[in-house]
């Protein structure tokens, strides 16, 4: 089991240059978890790419609903203190600190592609990229 950032899930199901490593990520382990979060900011970088042009309706309905189908059942609602401490301890958002107080919450690691959330909880994320490629 990892926990996934909002990024991490949109690199699966939106196309793009992180694709390749997020398949390899969910190949390696396929038990996703994350924050009730990601899905409301999922919905929000959906957004961005319909006004933009890069996606159409269809599209976009498409891949939420493949994520969401994907994360049901593993999502989480986090203890409002322990995400706190995380920011405490750092620079991060409230909403990147979810993800991090979730991982330490599960005994795990986030996958993220977060350079901040890389730097300031090195021992609770571990980047995408490097994830993908462990043996």
């Amino acid at each position: 089991m990892i926990v996934v950032d909002v990024n991490t899930i949109a690199y699966l199901w939106i196309p793009g240059e992180l694709t390749h490593f997020a398949e390899a990520a969910l190949r390696k382990d396929a038990h996703w978890v994350s924050s009730i979060l990601w899905k409301s900011e999922f919905r929000n970088i959906l957004a961005g790419y319909l006004r933009r042009g890069q996606l159409d309706t269809p599209s976009a309905d498409r891949c939420l609903e493949g994520a969401e189908s994907q994360m049901a059942s593993h999502e989480y609602a986090i203890p409002s203190l322990l995400v706190m401490q995380k920011v405490a301890q750092s620079s991060c958002s409230a909403y990147d600190c979810e993800y991090v107080a979730l991982a330490q919450d599960l005994g795990t690691v986030l996958v993220t592609s977060d350079k901040k959330i890389l730097a300031e909880f090195p021992r609770l994320a571990l980047s995408l990229r490097t994830f993908a490629r462990r043996e």
